[in-house]
């Protein structure tokens, strides 16, 4: 059994991420060891991708990404419907 819940917060540096670290830093419990990853990096980058993220922040806790933190990012449908490349 682990001893530790281990907490990985997917972050490109901008204001919204270091929001969401505070966030996670000030609700952690001692029993959570909460990492910051770097995005700009290609290891977390790929892991990222690995993970389903498809938009910082993230979070991941115990290897899975959190539920508040899925299905967003850039859609291609979407952007398409809103008027993208199409001529005006």
């Amino acid at each position: 059994m682990a001893t530790k819940r281990k907490i990985e917060v997917f972050s490109a540096g901008c204001p919204a991420c270091q929001e969401t670290i505070a966030l996670v830093n000030r609700v952690a419990c001692p029993s959570c060891e909460v990492n910051v990853l770097d995005m700009n990096e290609p290891k977390v980058a790929s892991r990222a991708k690995s993970l389903g993220i498809r938009s910082v922040p993230a979070v991941v806790i115990d290897g899975s990404l959190a539920d508040c933190c899925s299905g967003r990012g850039p859609d291609e449908a979407t952007l398409r419907g809103a008027g993208l490349g199409q001529a005006i």
